[in-house]
């Protein structure tokens, strides 16, 4: 999750981070699920799935709110392999759909998306601090 919020410059202690990670491993039922991709015992990709609903399709859904491949993993399929994983879990714990959202210049993630066949969206995003 380091090399994630690295990426994004973002600074969260491990502290926090690690407090995520508890919430989620704690409660995947009702908080959400973190999946993890290793290559032998090393960490390089994770995805993070947070369960919410949809009014508009009367359903509940999972929401990825994180997918990261390690720089030296990228291009391998696992962001794919992620992708597919985070489907199962939702199919398993009966959300409709998956769903998720990418800054519109992310060219690979674009290509990632377009490749396992999800529908692109037309919806603007806004944010208010609490």
């Amino acid at each position: 999750m380091r090399g994630y919020c690295d990426f994004y410059e973002v600074a969260p202690s491990d502290d926090e981070l690690l407090a995520l990670s508890r919430a989620l491993i704690a409660d995947p039922e009702r908080e959400g699920v973190q999946l993890l991709a290793r290559d032998q015992a090393r960490g390089v990709g994770f995805a993070t799935i947070y369960w919410s609903w949809a009014t508009t399709s009367a359903e509940r859904i999972g929401v990825m709110n994180d997918l990261f491949v390690a720089t030296e993993a990228r291009g391998s399929g696992l962001a794919e392999s992620l992708i597919q994983a985070c489907r199962a879990e939702c199919a398993a714990r009966g959300a409709g759909k998956l769903t998720w959202q990418t800054a519109p210049d992310n060219a690979a993630a674009i290509k990632v998306y377009d490749r396992v066949g999800a529908t692109r969206e037309q919806w603007v995003d806004y944010w208010l601090a609490a």
